[in-house]
């Protein structure tokens, strides 16, 4: 199964060409070269909300279709996407990239959706919509996110990756609900646990 995801990645990335999603087998084949120092530059350093967007999304998924003219990759079975230690699972993600195909521009995951975000933070929904050039994901549908033990609910969240930020709203049925707890207070959670090689306790 785990060849038929590398096949995958390999496939996507022939058939794009651009790089948009990446998959490097060129560091994998070579070995590794002593790296020279930097020259001086006198050209600002990128910002890291830049540097993140920049960062490759990886893909893996027991099955990927290709629609190059609407621009649109479909990975099915077990998605795992992973840009800078961000993660996010589900059952389908629907990739849209741009004109040329060079960048991603929004992606839409249903089934038994679940992100981690680098901050730690853990969410849970029925549909989930990332926007690359907000840096924003839109959990839809029972959403629920917990950081530590804390947990908000609501019928859509709005994560604005680069600003640690998020927003609540509530839907037609209920109302949002926050539970917070005290650093020495006992807690009983229902957090999702969390694996994975990325700094998240």
């Amino acid at each position: 199964m785990r060849c038929t995801r590398v096949l995958a990645l390999a496939l996507a990335g022939a058939l794009l060409g651009s790089g948009a999603l990446l998959v490097s087998t060129d560091a994998l084949a070579q070995p590794a070269k002593p790296k020279k120092p930097a020259a001086r530059s006198d050209a600002p350093a990128p910002k890291p909300e830049e540097d993140e967007k920049n960062q490759p999304v990886t893909v893996d998924a027991d099955q990927m279709e290709s629609l190059q003219k609407e621009g649109l990759v479909i990975f099915t079975g077990n998605v795992v996407a992973r840009q800078n230690n961000s993660i996010q699972y589900a059952d389908r993600t629907e990739v849209y990239l741009d004109q040329k195909g060079d960048r991603i521009i929004r992606t839409v995951s249903v089934g038994n959706v679940r992100i981690i975000t680098k901050d730690c933070r853990i969410g849970t929904a029925k549909r989930a919509e990332y926007y690359d050039a907000e840096q924003r994901v839109v959990l839809v549908g029972l959403a629920r996110v917990w950081q530590e033990d804390n947990v908000v609910t609501g019928d859509r969240i709005t994560i604005y990756l680069a600003e640690e930020r998020s927003v609540v709203q509530s839907g037609n049925q209920e109302r949002v609900k926050a539970v917070f707890y005290a650093k020495s207070q006992e807690r009983r959670s229902d957090r999702p646990k969390v694996s994975g090689p990325f700094p998240c306790p």
